[in-house]
């Protein structure tokens, strides 16, 4: 089984579909290709021969979040209202009410949303070239994507306090010593690897996996959607603020902010 869902492309051998985002070498995302993302997922969750997903991307970085330097998906943000909601977080719901396990090839950066995207699946392969950051307070903004919630539940309160209030990077080795990662190996591997420990998932009896992991991941999709309608209120109105103008620009020119609180 071979398919194209947009810029993502799906491929089915052996019980294990590859979904792989084609935006290379950064893919960064926006509502198009989460939407899409959410498309096959529910496509596989129908898909009796899938038994495990492997999520992966083409090129250097896994998702190096949503581009701010696009003139359209920065129009479509500033759009969005608190009334409307926000249909990015809507079809990142999506993503986590999968019902098929899941494993994440993190082969470089998976930074701001793309981080949150790389904590929809339950493992992670990582390698010395992985970078994950929540630098939202760097832009002058709030943390996305469910983050606030999936984060926490992954590495504990404060290591999760340490990354959203000082936006620092967090390569392989400390991934993997933090439970961000479950497996580290050179990056040329890292597909080989994810594709080998969801093989290992769908070796068992898959109603019985699924079975476990519906009980181990209850309510999650429910939280996440709570987590993001607050997430999108606070950073609604962040959106307005100088600090935040002033974050893009200087991520955008390589230099440390000159932030004046408001």
């Amino acid at each position: 089984m071979q398919s194209k869902y947009g810029d993502v492309a799906v491929t089915l051998a052996d019980h294990i579909a590859t979904v792989e985002i084609q935006r290379g070498p950064n893919n960064f995302f926006d509502v198009n290709l989460i939407h899409s993302l959410a498309e096959v997922f529910e496509a596989l969750d129908n898909e009796a021969a899938c038994r495990a997903i492997v999520l992966a991307s083409e090129g250097k970085h896994f998702c190096a979040g949503a581009n701010f330097h696009n003139a359209d998906a920065q129009s479509e943000r500033e759009t969005r209202t608190v009334e409307k909601g926000n249909p990015l977080y809507a079809a990142a719901v999506r993503l986590f009410a999968c019902r098929k396990p899941m494993v994440g090839a993190i082969q470089g950066a998976a930074i701001g949303g793309g981080f949150g995207l790389a904590l929809v699946p339950d493992f992670r392969v990582v390698c010395a070239e992985t970078r994950f950051a929540a630098n939202f307070v760097a832009l002058g903004f709030h943390p996305g994507f469910g983050l606030t919630r999936t984060l926490p539940r992954l590495i504990g309160s404060q290591r999760a306090n340490l990354m959203f209030y000082t936006g620092r990077r967090i390569g392989g080795e400390e991934a993997l010593a933090w439970g961000l990662g479950e497996v580290l190996t050179t990056q040329d591997k890292v597909h080989a690897a994810a594709v080998e420990l969801a093989k290992e998932i769908a070796a068992n009896a898959p109603l019985a996996v699924q079975s476990t992991r519906a009980t181990m991941r209850a309510g999650l999709a429910a939280a996440v959607k709570a987590a993001t309608d607050h997430e999108f209120k606070e950073q609604s109105w962040l959106q307005k603020t100088e600090d935040h103008k002033e974050g893009i620009r200087a991520v955008a020119e390589r230099r440390p902010g000159r932030f004046v609180g408001r």
